[in-house]
């Protein structure tokens, strides 16, 4: 049987708030066939599941859903095709993808590819918690999808890992669903959210926040019966729970990009890319989660609205090939996004650390040559950093890796 081919300006790999960003920019612009692709039954991304606010803008606050619906309807009324239910298989070309969706299989030809797949978080196996394999183990996606779509009944009490803003995301899904949350339990000693969210669960809902703790097994046959937690100072305690619920510890959905055989940055363990959000393949781009597991959608936004502006150039005729050199960052900082710096790059780039510095310095450095330097607040793990663009025309494009560096004062 000869699968059916079809040609398209534009195939956007994923309907998450970054995709469908790009999509709507791009038929906005004018580009006459843009199409996204997501392998869900719903176009949205991650969002149409987050019944939390904290989505849209302070003058526009919205719900995760309600904001779902605001960038899938701009894409579909400015003229881009989004299909649900396709699953891009692997590569069939430099610009082409075999998708498999209701009606069959079919080859994709673009003339340009954006993928925007998001990321997950690891579950309980790749966490390597031991004990039993009972019911009642989620991640967060899952307890949302099951409590806020599927209407799903879950335990009566859950301990929730990890302390970062989606745990206590987490925490309110729990909430909302009639359990209780017997503790919030991190390997860090202190919350990474807001100290504002933090003391509202702590002294409004009344949540414990074990700091220093780690669950080192699950307990129960059937169903959950608790965690075994272990504190930094060896004590052990047994917490009586029906539902664990393990939050963060994110990683990109990167196995398009893996098939394709495009460079992957080892920090982030998506894409590698440049200040315009190339890849290493000619003509594919990648944007939002898949670049840094995991942002908000907001960022994600202003990802697919930058993207698109590089797909309208390569369109335009604009080469692909672009002077740039590879951004490199040094512990405890994690990784930066983008991770190629080319000069006149415009984009900001985001980091991650890996440990609490509570007066940290940010440094931008070439071949021992000082390109800028910031003061911070603070820096605390599983939140985000910023680093503005402004010093890449400093850029010496014939000289070695450029290095960020984050030091106590």
């Amino acid at each position: 049987m000869t699968r059916p081919e079809r040609e398209v300006d534009v195939l956007v790999i994923g309907a998450g708030p970054a995709g469908l960003a790009a999509a709507a920019r791009l038929a906005a612009a004018g580009v006459a066939r843009v199409e996204v692709l997501d392998r869900e039954q719903q176009a949205g991304g991650v969002p149409r599941h987050c019944h939390h606010g904290g989505f849209g803008t302070w003058t526009h606050p919205l719900t995760g859903p309600a904001y779902a619906r605001l960038v899938l309807t701009a894409a579909v009324r400015a003229g881009a095709l989004v299909r649900t239910g396709i699953t891009a298989l692997d590569w069939a070309g430099p610009l082409a993808l075999n998708t498999v969706g209701p009606r069959g299989p079919e080859t994709i030809h673009a003339s340009a590819v954006v993928l925007a797949t998001g990321a997950r978080e690891r579950p309980r196996a790749a966490r390597l918690v031991p004990g039993t394999r009972p019911d009642g183990v989620y991640t967060t996606g899952e307890l949302q999808q099951a409590v806020h779509l599927h209407g799903q009944r879950i335990g009566t009490r859950a301990v929730v890992v990890g302390a970062e803003d989606v745990s206590y995301a987490a925490a309110d899904t729990v909430r909302t669903a009639g359990a209780e949350v017997v503790a919030m339990v991190t390997e860090l000693p202190i919350s990474q959210t807001t100290v504002t969210r933090t003391h509202i669960a702590r002294l409004r809902h009344r949540i414990p926040l074990l700091t220093d703790t780690t669950v080192t097994e699950l307990l129960g046959h059937g169903r959950l019966s608790g965690v075994r937690i272990r504190h930094r100072d060896g004590r052990t305690v047994q917490l009586a729970c029906d539902t664990v619920v393990f939050t963060g510890d994110f990683v990109p959905d990167h196995e398009l990009a893996r098939r394709g055989r495009l460079d992957l940055d080892p920090g982030t363990r998506g894409p590698a890319v440049d200040g315009a959000l190339h890849t290493s393949r000619p003509g594919v781009f990648a944007a939002g989660s898949v670049l840094h597991p995991v942002e908000s959608a907001a960022t994600a936004v202003r990802d697919g609205t930058h993207v698109a502006a590089g797909v309208l150039e390569l369109l335009a005729g604009a080469g692909w090939s672009r002077p740039a050199v590879p951004l490199l960052v040094e512990p405890p900082l994690r990784w930066i996004a983008p991770n190629r710096v080319a000069p006149g790059d415009e984009h900001p780039y985001v980091l991650r650390t890996s440990a609490l510095v509570d007066r940290p310095v940010l440094q931008v450095v070439q071949d021992g040559r000082l390109l800028f330097k910031e003061w911070l607040g603070a820096a605390v793990p599983n939140r985000t950093l910023t680093l503005t663009a402004e010093w890449t025309r400093l850029l010496d494009v014939t000289g070695g890796p450029v290095r960020v560096t984050l030091t106590e004062r």
